[in-house]
């Protein structure tokens, strides 16, 4: 396992997530502007790395976030709790008109050649509203907390959602407990913030306290300001460009002690060759490479590092660790929606090697 990660015993909550909870509207290949139906599927980039913990590897796990008393908050709670997390929310009231609202993100699967489409409504969103003093972090640390996470998709939302994950952070770091943040660029997020040179600013202070962090090299350079090659002139397999600038972030940030990230390519929208690769305690590791037939991209990522926290949590070796994540990222992919519907034996059974070959 990782040396440089010291990780508590005792605590009655293994992994504690800070985001914002979201619905995704999901009409799955036909395009929102031909669409008559859609799924809808519970989501949050924090929140389903706690989803994935709990329903497919059986920790347990905790999320805080806003929650709106309405409808459709009624429908994200529910599908909370079937996931088995544990909820810290700070509520809000709907004034039947406005809001405040629990944000919409608008998702469809695309096909082949046609990519997929994202787009979002979060106006007057509710976890844009939080803010630092809203959680009483040292009676939620209380009674032990192994492992805290958040991520830039909820820094971006506003300058107070980012003050309270900085709060999150420092407060984790004084119970004794690992932290980590997927830096998660979002350029359309981030571009009503003040662009990239805000996002710099904002998620540098948030990493200063950060142990384990997530995010490709596009993410390290935009979210962060860490000097690389051009994100678009080498194979989206090839590590190399990522672990160039792992000095650099070391260097910038120097409590960091692990950086892993997912590796892509995109074939077409259903057919991706996926790897992933991570810089632990100062060894570089690889997983390996396998072509995947998409069913549903949205949330691989989010698996990878469900997988990859549970192995540094349970103590596997660092090169098991990330293929854990490697295997339960691309198992996600084979399902609809943002969060697991695999079990931690298919996850492991992938990892060694494992085939399609049917089960019986």
């Amino acid at each position: 396992m990782s040396q440089a990660l010291k990780i508590r015993k005792d605590a009655e909550i293994d992994f504690l997530s800070l985001g914002a909870l979201v619905h995704r509207l999901d009409p799955g290949i036909i395009p929102f502007r031909k669409a008559t139906e859609c799924k809808i599927h519970v989501s949050g980039g924090e929140f389903n790395v706690a989803a994935n913990l709990s329903d497919c590897f059986g920790l347990n796990t905790a999320v805080a976030s806003a929650m709106v008393d309405y409808p459709i908050g009624d429908l994200i709670a529910e599908r909370v709790r079937a996931m088995g997390v544990k909820p810290f929310y700070k509520h809000f009231k709907h004034d039947g008109v406005r809001g405040p609202n629990m944000a919409t993100v608008y998702s469809d699967q695309g096909h082949g050649v046609r990519p997929p489409v994202v787009f979002y409504n979060r106006c007057n969103e509710a976890a844009g509203q939080l803010k630092p003093g809203d959680f009483d972090w040292k009676a939620i640390f209380a009674k032990g907390v192994k492992w805290v996470h958040s991520g830039g998709i909820f820094a971006a939302l506003s300058p107070t959602t980012a003050a309270l994950a900085a709060e999150m952070m420092k407060e984790a770091k004084a119970a004794g407990a690992i932290t980590s943040f997927d830096l998660n660029y979002r350029a359309k997020l981030w571009n009503i913030q003040g662009g990239e040179e805000k996002a710099v600013e904002t998620l540098s202070k948030i990493v200063e306290n950060v142990d384990v962090l997530v995010g490709n090299e596009e993410d390290l350079q935009k979210g962060l300001g860490i000097e690389g090659q051009d994100v678009h002139a080498t194979s989206k397999l090839d590590p190399s460009a990522f672990f160039a600038m792992i000095e650099k972030v070391v260097k910038k940030q120097p409590k960091v002690k692990v950086v892993a990230t997912t590796l892509r390519e995109v074939h077409s929208t259903n057919h991706h060759s996926w790897s992933a690769v991570a810089w632990i305690d100062g060894k570089n590791y690889l997983a390996p490479t396998a072509d995947l037939d998409v069913v549903d991209r949205v949330g691989g990522g989010d698996g990878f590092a469900a997988g990859f926290i549970y192995g540094l949590l349970t103590g596997e070796q660092p090169e098991e660790a990330v293929k854990l994540g490697w295997a339960h990222g691309a198992l996600l992919t084979t399902f609809p929606g943002d969060t697991t519907m695999t079990t931690v034996d298919q996850v492991r059974a992938f990892a060694k090697g494992g085939s399609a070959r049917i089960q019986r």
